[in-house]
């Protein structure tokens, strides 16, 4: 049996504010112009694809800082989440495997099967 893991409520609320972080800064940066400053549009078909690009009317001030706070926010979620004392807890090798489950254990949650109590490999 796989083995599973008893996270602590902050270290789960730090990694799913982390996802959520991440999902809004990738969503933002969609929706943005290709650059942060104001640059003409290009257009190249000599390379071993075509690139093209629209001119772009860069990013205001106001969306400049929103990119900035979301990214410092996911900084420090990443941080909390890597440092938390929980890892000081799990020994070596399991320590790899128990990271990657914290990462999808949201997706666990929504399927039903949660986090679960720490148990053996």
């Amino acid at each position: 049996m796989a083995a599973t893991y008893d996270f602590p409520s902050d270290l789960l609320a730090g990694q799913e504010e982390l996802h959520q972080v991440r999902a809004e800064l990738s969503a933002l940066l969609k929706r943005l112009p290709w650059s942060v400053e104001p640059l003409d549009g290009f257009s190249d078909d000599n390379g071993w694809r075509k690139v093209e690009r629209p001119a772009s009317p860069g990013w205001t001030e106001d969306e400049q800082a929103e990119v900035e706070k979301l990214r410092r926010r996911e900084h420090e979620l990443a941080v909390f989440v890597s440092g938390h004392r929980y890892w000081a807890a799990v020994g070596g090798s399991d320590r790899v495997h128990a990271r990657s489950r914290l990462k999808h254990v949201h997706e666990d949650t929504a399927e039903g099967t949660g986090g679960g109590a720490r148990g053996s490999s």
